[in-house]
């Protein structure tokens, strides 16, 4: 069995192959248009066809449903390699850190063998159905109902806040199967194309006259059975887990910790930050320490505050992998 070493030399002579030249220290990222990723420049979208041919878009999933099937320690290896030659790491997205492992989990074969490889490439791109106007925090709450119909099911209904429900190719939703249970109880989780009849979005516009949130809503909408997820009524134990892969995504991408909350790395960059020495830098040092006692305290809390937000980000981690409930 390879060691991790020679692993990492494997993976930096790959990418050393593989990366454009162009990218290199650029950390360059992409934007989202339409109804698919658009990328930067066509270096940028050259890269993350090769990662995801590798499967290294979703490196720790099973190579047969387009992953790299690594080990967790051979997925960090990766990134830190990827990080390393100052590439942009692969892009993020629902699809790939909530909805994918969701599948892998609950997923029957078919699913997976149909959702899972687009995923992996960027070819489907998804938004999360769960908030409805009047809701409020209440999402066991919803009233977006499914209608069984024999081979399908009937949706209506609206949901809010649908983040890129303007430029998503299929939408993961939670929907009422049965209204006449208790409200956690009757809820399943139903996947479908965002072009299918019935679908229309309307953005909500922000202050900055930009929008990334949606109302989408839903009448008559034809859903095969086949895309109803882990059985019916299933839609509430379903949530909650991919919830805990959403919580674990959100703050593994924005932690951007090194040792004990010292160093600070953007997602995709290749500049690290350490707050000790910028201070030093620009404000001077005295007996190795920064001169300034009001801004070294005011450091010392925030590595301390990292240190434990690294610490809850592990937690959650943990409590993700172990397939338990979500915790406090």
């Amino acid at each position: 069995m390879e060691s991790l070493d020679d692993f990492r030399k494997s993976a930096r002579v790959w990418i050393e192959e593989h990366c454009p030249a162009s990218l290199r220290g650029s950390g360059a990222g992409i934007s989202r248009r339409g109804d698919r990723l658009a990328y930067a420049n066509p270096d940028v979208q050259l890269w993350f066809e090769r990662l995801g041919e590798k499967g290294w878009t979703a490196p720790t999933w099973p190579v047969e449903y387009g992953g790299g099937g690594l080990s967790s320690g051979e997925a960090r290896v990766v990134t830190e390699e990827i990080t390393r030659f100052g590439c942009p790491l692969p892009p993020t997205s629902s699809g790939l850190t909530m909805l994918g492992p969701v599948l892998l989990e609950y997923g029957n074969e078919e699913q997976k063998r149909d959702h899972l490889p687009k995923i992996a490439r960027g070819e489907r791109i998804w938004c999360q159905g769960y908030s409805e106007p009047g809701s409020g925090s209440d999402l066991a709450g919803l009233q977006t109902r499914a209608e069984d119909k024999g081979d399908h099911y009937l949706v209506n209904g609206s949901k809010i806040w649908t983040s890129g429900a303007d430029h998503s190719d299929w939408i993961f939703c939670l929907v009422r199967t049965d209204p006449g249970a208790e409200k956690h109880a009757g809820i399943s989780f139903l996947l479908f194309d965002m072009k299918s009849p019935g679908v229309s979005v309307a953005p909500i516009p922000l202050i900055s006259g930009e929008s990334d949130f949606c109302q989408v809503f839903f009448e008559n909408v034809e859903v095969p059975k086949r895309d109803l997820i882990g059985g019916l009524g299933a839609g509430w134990t379903i949530a909650k887990r991919l919830l805990q892969f959403e919580r674990s995504m959100v703050a593994g991408a924005n932690s951007g910790t090194g040792s004990a909350g010292e160093n600070y790395r953007l997602r995709g960059s290749a500049v690290d930050v350490n707050l000790a020495d910028l201070a030093k830098e620009h404000l001077g040092e005295r007996e190795d320490r920064v001169a300034e006692p009001l801004i070294r305290d005011a450091i010392a809390q925030n590595m301390m505050d990292q240190a434990c937000f690294s610490a809850t980000v592990s937690r959650s981690g943990a409590e993700a992998k172990g397939a338990e409930g979500p915790g406090v």
